[in-house]
């Protein structure tokens, strides 16, 4: 909260200051990195450049995670290109060019580290398993997360005013 000249205070965010629909098309151009020239064209150097990334400890055990909960190596890959063309470190062109190479390294990385089950495509899942997979991944993260003196939770019972009364015994 900040604190105005009047010493009343101020919310951080602002839902009436939001920008108006088809701003954007009004604005000045270059405001987004991807709007500039990009700061490689050389797929054999960003290829490269995101291999000596990944093979990073932190990196590789994020990877390795990903695949093992069963994101397809393709969905990676997607998301690293994505990334980087978003931050304007390369354009879509040079973009689709290194999915390949990318795919590679990254199903190396799977089979080396003896990840069983690994998905090369989008294809290999259906939609339902895919979901049930992250919902999975989630509530694995939340357990991981949540302290071991919690206990069982009690379940909420509804409130509100359409909810049912509570019978009396």
């Amino acid at each position: 909260m900040k604190l105005t000249s009047d010493n009343t205070a101020q919310p951080e965010f602002d839902a009436f200051s939001a920008p108006i629909p088809g701003q954007s098309l009004t604005d000045e151009p270059g405001n987004y990195p991807w709007e500039h020239a990009p700061k490689n064209t050389d797929p054999e150097t960003i290829v490269n450049d995101l291999f000596l990334r990944m093979t990073k400890p932190e990196a590789l055990e994020e990877i390795l995670t990903m695949l093992d909960a069963g994101v397809p190596v393709e969905a990676v890959v997607r998301v690293m290109v994505f990334t980087g063309f978003a931050e304007g470190e390369f354009n879509p062109d040079v973009g689709f060019v290194i999915i390949e190479p990318l795919m590679e390294a990254v199903a190396t990385i799977g089979l080396r580290a003896g990840i069983k089950n690994l998905k090369i495509s989008l294809s290999d899942m259906g939609n339902k398993k895919f979901k049930k997979t992250m919902s999975e991944l989630k509530y694995a993260n939340e357990q991981k997360e949540m302290p071991a003196d919690m206990g069982e939770i009690e379940s909420k019972k509804p409130v509100g005013l359409l909810a049912k009364p509570e019978e009396i015994k």
